[in-house]
């Protein structure tokens, strides 16, 4: 059993201490001496242990002795993946997302509610047990685009812009010299932001919704105001008004959203026990004229989210909602629409803890009436079903870069395998309405997961009244996970980054092994983009999702 004593600062300071990064540091729990391995992990324990009990406290709605022994069962969760080869990079956010589900799942079994009876307060753990959704539906974009950034944009977004720790501390957790983590802090930044523009487009509703991406993107990333009929539709679209919100946050305030995204519960409470907050003064990065936390565009910006009406509120009484998304204040220039439609650009294709996060609780993912979104199976009222992916595609695993193969001839009980991508027919395959992911080599058959043993073969494709139905049946996440519907806490996942490997089911952990994107046609990268009539290239996008 683990037994640290949480220190205070909660790490060693870059520059003293072991001077080693969290990457090295895991590396060392893998291997080395039984006097080294205790030494590594002893420096993450120390470097992570009071902010992720200061989560666990918070989950709890209590600092006594559970938190330690919630905390304490998280470290050695991540530590155990950590000896098995998963990447020490990023390792805070992990912990916490871990602490987290680890109280749900204790709140969960009567016998441990019964031992500790802090698993039943109603802020605390049952609250989070009884929650329908963890992460807000209106953080639906970023968190899609944060899970999907490398692991050192992940830890240098995460500990300066949540932790509001500074450069030098998130250069000391790299390993790297502080110039280069400045840099790649800024670009962390506009990755996320196209990540979140481009999960616009692509998990939009209706094709006005992706019409109207490019004229929030560009608005919205340059100050200025927007449209009247894109203020208009942002008044009808939740899902819309959730984006431009989200985009909203990137001049001020982008710690909040990245905590609300990948923790949602607490994650407001959290953010605002970060002693970095306290001694907080606005930067400025090198080679950027930004100024993090502060500037007037940035004072601009956060008034003009401020005066955004509440369609709900406005109806009930005329009033304006402090809690309010986003809309434009005096008319804007009709240049850009106009530029955008003789560009040839128009489309015609056709909770979280209400404590913890006011602005998680304004808005969500999903559009309004009949466009509230992709059409849900009425068998699974808490699932998102979003649109199934059209046609034929291959699928590169995002961990790996490489692409879901057939190994030898396709046949029934032929193993499926990664492989360098190709345009090959056994890299091809046809994801159907029913959850199949058939092999456009054959037909007739299908991904099954099931029948060796977690291995992932190829067998017969099933009827949906077949036995073994939901052995050959997949959900697809948001992050663009495959989920065997004969076991959804699991997931499809590499079981290695070299051609050959094998692809398992193993426990659902949202890492980068277990995503899964797909060939589509897209609009150029990062831009909430309007395409034309036009098939563009196809470029790697991630799945769409079918479940929440």
């Amino acid at each position: 059993m683990l037994t640290p004593q949480p220190p205070r600062p909660p790490y060693p300071p870059p520059g003293g201490g072991s001077g080693e990064s969290d990457e090295s540091l895991a590396a060392g729990t893998r291997s080395g001496t039984d006097s080294e391995v205790a030494q590594s992990t002893a420096l993450l324990i120390a470097r992570h242990w009071q902010p992720v009990h200061e989560y666990a406290a918070i989950c709890l709605a209590s600092s006594t002795g559970a938190a330690s022994m919630v905390t304490t069962a998280a470290f050695h969760q991540v530590f155990d993946r950590l000896k098995l080869g998963e990447p020490g990079t990023a390792l805070r956010p992990r912990l916490l997302v871990t602490v987290r589900d680890t109280v749900r799942l204790w709140a969960a079994d009567e016998g441990l509610s019964t031992v500790l009876p802090e698993l039943r307060k109603p802020a605390g753990a049952r609250g989070l047990r009884t929650a329908k959704s963890l992460i807000p539906e209106n953080r639906a974009l970023t968190e899609r685009s944060f899970q999907n950034l490398s692991p050192v944009a992940r830890c240098v977004l995460w500990h300066v812009e949540v932790e509001a720790e500074s450069i030098t501390v998130a250069a000391g957790l790299l390993g790297l010299d502080p110039a280069t983590v400045a840099a790649a802090h800024e670009q962390a930044r506009e990755k996320l932001r196209e990540g979140c523009v481009r999960a616009h487009r692509e998990l939009a509703p209706s094709k006005e919704c992706r019409f109207y991406n490019r004229l929030l993107d560009v608005p919205i990333g340059r100050g200025g105001d927007l449209l009247p009929d894109v203020r208009q539709h942002l008044d009808a679209c939740r899902y819309c008004r959730a984006a431009a919100e989200q985009l909203g946050h990137f001049e001020g305030g982008l710690g909040v959203l990245l905590a609300e995204a990948v923790l949602g519960w607490g994650a407001r409470r959290y953010v605002e026990s970060r002693p970095g907050r306290d001694r907080q003064q606005p930067v400025r990065l090198k080679g950027s004229n930004r100024r993090r936390g502060g500037g007037r565009r940035a004072a601009r910006r956060t008034t003009l989210l401020d005066r955004i009406p509440s369609p709900r509120r406005r109806a009930a009484d005329g009033a304006r909602s402090p809690r309010t998304l986003l809309t434009g204040v005096g008319l804007a220039s009709a240049g850009l629409l106009t530029t955008l439609l003789a560009a040839g650009m128009w489309s015609d294709d056709g909770g979280a803890d209400p404590a913890a996060s006011t602005s998680a609780a304004g808005g969500a993912a999903s559009g309004t009436g009949s466009q509230a979104g992709p059409t849900a199976d009425p068998t699974a009222p808490d699932t998102a079903q979003l649109p199934t992916v059209p046609g034929q595609t291959r699928l590169r695993n995002a961990a790996a870069d490489l692409c879901l193969d057939i190994r030898g001839e396709a046949k029934a009980g032929a193993a499926v395998e990664l492989a360098d991508c190709s345009t090959g027919s056994t890299q091809l395959w046809a994801y159907e309405a029913d959850g199949q992911l058939r092999s456009v080599a054959d037909r007739d058959l299908c991904v099954d997961s099931h029948a060796d043993a977690g291995v992932v073969i190829l067998g017969a494709c099933a009827e949906a009244d077949d036995a073994r139905a939901d052995d050959v049946r997949y959900d697809l996440t948001v992050q663009g996970e495959l989920l065997p519907r004969w076991g959804e806490t699991l997931a499809l996942a590499s079981t290695g980054e070299d051609p050959g490997a094998d692809v398992v089911v193993k426990v659902r952990d949202h890492s980068s092994d277990q995503r899964w994107l797909t060939d589509a046609v897209t609009a150029s990268p990062g831009s909430l983009e309007i395409t034309g009539t036009e098939t563009p290239p196809a470029q790697p996008v991630e799945l769409t999702d079918r479940t929440a």
